[in-house]
């Protein structure tokens, strides 16, 4: 009986067999149509913002736009050698290697993450909406186009976890053989009941990490987003931005708890190894943490700050105008008791 899963034999990357587009890119055209009609729905039925079906066009244009240059920027000096990309800037978008059509074979979610927000600020600014206000609607509507995404990365047999012994680890193909030299790949290899020599490569089954991430950080926070956050912000009147930072905060923190069962790039490692063992390859200690989880760390600060600062902000604004209305009516209030006086003197002058 077989401890593990087998990847299914039946998915191929390719739409077509034989011709060079993977469903990995058409799960983010996918992922781009869901989130735009989505937006489209709250345009429509949430009454907050006028803004036509061309409007909405533009903004995407934009926001993709922003987001692709900044996903391709952010794998090259996030996540490799950045010095090479400084040395050879036209490589960050040149499509071949050894003559052979690629694509852009590296894009980072924060990377992607910042150029989504920079394009989106930059076309509101332009256009003199509130940038806070399109960026909640973005916010509610993008993490269940976000699931197809992680779907894409699952079908191209990339972004797996670290091999496991568990009944869920799944073996993938094409996985990085790991070398039986390292004592926690033994402890699961003998777990498995695997027959290799010490210093063997072998393919390990691992955790798929991409449906924990394409359910939590796809599913889950857009239900809670969508049917939570974005209907509490319009019966409460809350401030513009709670839900672009309960965004930040919520995916911050599923990616960062997952990321313990991804593997880290074996050049980049941990950034913090408080954990004793520095050893990629197993989940060994929840003081490991890796660069990804770093970045995450930095989203839900941001996320808490946003919504700190906006609500603070909406407070300040609402005490001040309750104050002027009141300041307001003592003097509408005043010049009423000044003309009574003015008149009860005249006619005692008479």
């Amino acid at each position: 009986m077989a401890l593990f899963i087998d990847y299914p034999s039946w998915i191929s990357p390719f739409v077509i067999p034989g011709v060079p587009i993977r469903w990995y890119s058409l799960m983010y055209i996918v992922a781009f149509a869901f989130a735009y009609v989505l937006f489209r729905y709250e345009c429509k039925h949430d009454r907050v913002i006028k803004f036509s079906a061309a409007e909405s066009q533009n903004l995407f244009f934009w926001g993709i736009l922003g987001l692709l240059i900044g996903a391709r920027l952010g794998s090259c000096f996030f996540y490799s050698d950045w010095r090479y990309y400084l040395t050879h800037p036209w490589m960050i978008f040149w499509p071949f290697q050894d003559g052979h059509f690629v694509g852009l074979p590296g894009m980072s979610y924060h990377g992607g993450l910042i150029g989504l927000i920079l394009g989106v600020f930059i076309y509101t600014k332009v256009k003199k909406e509130s940038f806070l206000l399109i960026a909640d609607l973005l916010s509610a509507a993008i993490p269940l186009g976000y699931t197809f995404g992680r779907l894409g990365n699952f079908i191209n047999a990339e972004l797996y976890g670290r091999i496991t012994s568990s009944p869920i680890g799944m073996l993938f193909p094409y996985a990085e053989p790991v070398s039986t030299s390292v004592e926690s790949v033994r402890g699961v290899a003998d777990a498995l009941g695997y027959q290799y020599a010490v210093g063997d490569m072998i393919n390990l089954p691992r955790f798929p990490s991409q449906l924990f991430e394409a359910f939590f950080e796809g599913i889950v926070l857009f239900l809670i987003l969508w049917f939570v956050i974005r209907k509490l912000k319009i019966r409460r009147a809350w401030a513009n931005g709670v839900v672009l930072g309960s965004y930040l905060i919520g995916y911050g923190t599923f990616r960062f708890f997952i990321e313990y069962l991804r593997q880290p790039d074996s050049d980049i490692g941990y950034i913090l190894k408080w954990g004793g063992s520095e050893d990629v390859f197993v989940f060994e200690s929840l003081l490991n943490i890796s660069k990804g989880q770093i970045y995450c760390l930095m989203m839900v600060l941001a996320g808490i700050i946003i919504i700190i600062a906006v609500s603070c902000l909406r407070r300040h604004r609402l005490k001040t105008e309750r104050e002027m209305a009141k300041t307001i009516k003592r003097g509408e209030s005043d010049r009423r008791s000044t003309k009574k006086a003015k008149k009860g003197n005249a006619k005692r002058g008479h």
